[in-house]
């Protein structure tokens, strides 16, 4: 009786997850299968689930009709720049709070922690105000500078790095190793799983952000893929076939990324840090 019990609990569970995938994958399949139709095939009524014509036109189109390859360009430097120096920035200050015994420590890192209760909307009327004084708007510069300070990615470390056993960084004191020895040669491979996993969260957060680059950048040689997609939708008569074409090529940077360090991003979120 038990074990048809357990049987019926872990089919439940199959059950729940084959609807979850399903949940995630169909949205992207029909992404791809609307791309490949007709306009006039996107809109009809009742729905047509297949093109009659499969054709990639709607590909072409949106290479030519819009700067596509430089909101491309735009969105991998942005990104690059904006996650690269998050990292720099939120392993030190994670390494600090962690290991370094400082007056005042815990206060700063409680209050920096309180800045994850404040809407990020709160932040960008100021942001906007020091990015113009510092004449940085229209520019990548502007777009990368407010970003590149992550309170969640310092907190995720910071549990990884108080994870690592203390005699490890004892033994390394003893043998004449100062803090930054001990942080880039000794720290930084220990964490590598949370790094990645900061690297794959802040990165998608970056490559997908819509509204900073929509408030400080008015020029169209600027704009980043969410901004550009986002024009198409506001033109009258939208081509949906267009704007599906758009997106898929979108996600391609971060779908590549996933898949090549998804075994080190699943550790380090199954992990927190909280391993003793």
């Amino acid at each position: 009786m038990a074990a048809k019990k357990f049987n019926a609990q872990k089919w439940a569970v199959y059950a729940f997850m084959l609807l979850a995938s399903l949940a995630s994958v169909v949205p992207f399949l029909w992404m791809l299968i609307t791309s490949l139709k007709t306009q006039a095939e996107s809109i009809q009524i009742p729905l047509q689930m297949l093109p009659s014509h499969p054709n990639f036109s709607a590909y072409g189109r949106i290479l030519h009709e819009i700067p596509f390859t430089e909101f491309y360009i735009n969105s991998i430097l942005s990104t690059f720049f904006t996650v690269t120096l998050q990292m720099m920035i939120a392993t030190m200050a994670a390494y600090s709070f962690a290991r370094l015994h400082f007056r005042g420590r815990n206060v700063v890192f409680v209050l920096c922690i309180s800045i994850l209760m404040v809407p990020g909307q709160a932040f960008l009327i100021p942001q906007f105000l020091v990015v113009q004084k510092l004449g940085l708007l229209n520019t990548l510069t502007g777009m990368i500078l407010p970003g590149i300070f992550s309170i969640y990615a310092t907190f995720l470390l910071r549990q990884f790095f108080m994870a690592v056993p203390k005699e490890m960084e004892e033994a390394a004191l003893m043998d004449g190793y100062n803090h930054f020895a001990i942080f880039w040669r000794i720290m930084l491979p220990l964490i590598r799983p949370g790094i990645i996993a900061c690297i794959i969260i802040n990165g998608l957060w970056s490559w997908n952000n819509l509204m900073w680059p929509l408030i400080v950048n008015t020029s169209s040689d600027k704009l980043t893929l969410p901004v550009g997609l986002a024009s198409l939708s506001s033109r009258a008569g939208e081509e949906y076939p267009m704007l599906m074409a758009g997106a898929l090529m979108a996600i391609i940077p971060m779908l590549m990324l996933f898949i090549l360090f998804q075994r080190y991003f699943i550790q380090g979120i199954a992990s927190s840090g909280v391993k003793s």
